[in-house]
């Protein structure tokens, strides 16, 4: 399995990320961690319809049977998926968006089922935790795309801090029917993202985004790696929410 190189990420693209809350890198996953991703992914929908067969149910969370998967915490063992989540290409995203300090926070597959494939409502990343840990500061998501995405497939579209009001944490609501968590409610529609497979939108986890229905004959699938700059601790003193694997210290990969 092929080694990722460190990307080059100029100046503006980090001045972007600063004032608008996100950055747009494409075709920087190597081919073959690439095709890694993709046959992961598809192993785990295949658990997930496993334990919706198991509970006699087409719905788990916010995850609809052949609709619209959420698929999180794979890494946990997973050594392929942690060659990607720790390797010199995303030590390099961490370093420019979260400075020197990074830990692994969470990671999850999110596809979009073919012809039906639901779409997502405007949310912010922190709006889905802050009820689990309260006040946090911003993380960050890197949003792979595992195939070629676009407007038809059920794309991403994201808000600018500028055009959203906001880069802090906002209140959500449960939105009936889909239980997908809301927080922006104007009549901005976004900024489509529209890049070929391979490609990493990186953004705060205080930036709107939102996705589309799906209405290809294909499934549009996406690899969620998600770091923060320290351990973000459960609100009830358990511990940790999902994970606090050490990656850069100082700037430096810590050895895994």
């Amino acid at each position: 399995m092929g080694v990722s190189a460190p990307v080059n990420i100029s100046d503006a693209q980090r001045r972007q990320f600063s004032q608008l809350g996100y950055i747009i890198l494409e075709r920087v996953i190597p081919p073959s961690l690439l095709e890694m991703l993709r046959n992961e992914c598809d192993l785990a929908v295949a658990e997930m319809d496993r334990q919706m067969d198991e509970a006699d149910t087409d719905v788990i969370n916010i995850s609809h049977r052949g609709k619209r998967y959420f698929v999180s915490q794979c890494a946990g063992e997973n050594g392929h998926l942690r060659t990607f989540l720790f390797s010199s290409l995303m030590a390099e995203i961490c370093r420019v968006t979260l400075g020197n300090e990074a830990y692994l926070h969470s990671d999850q597959f999110v596809v979009k089922g073919c012809d039906e494939g639901m779409k997502f409502g405007w949310h912010q990343d922190s709006g889905y935790v802050g009820h689990h840990v309260g006040d946090h500061k911003p993380f960050l998501t890197c949003w792979c795309a595992l195939d070629d995405v676009n407007e038809a497939n059920g794309s991403i579209y994201v808000l600018p801090f500028d055009r959203a009001g906001t880069r802090y944490r906002v209140e959500h609501v449960i939105e009936p029917g889909t239980n997908d968590k809301v927080g922006y409610f104007g009549d901005d529609s976004g900024d489509l993202v529209e890049v070929p497979a391979g490609s990493i939108v990186a953004f705060s986890s205080t930036l709107f985004h939102r996705s589309g229905p799906n209405l290809t004959d294909h499934q549009r699938r996406a690899y969620l790696a998600v770091y923060s700059a320290e351990p973000i601790m459960a609100r009830d003193g358990s511990g940790p929410l999902y994970f606090a694997d050490p990656f850069l210290s100082g700037g430096n990969r810590v050895d895994q």
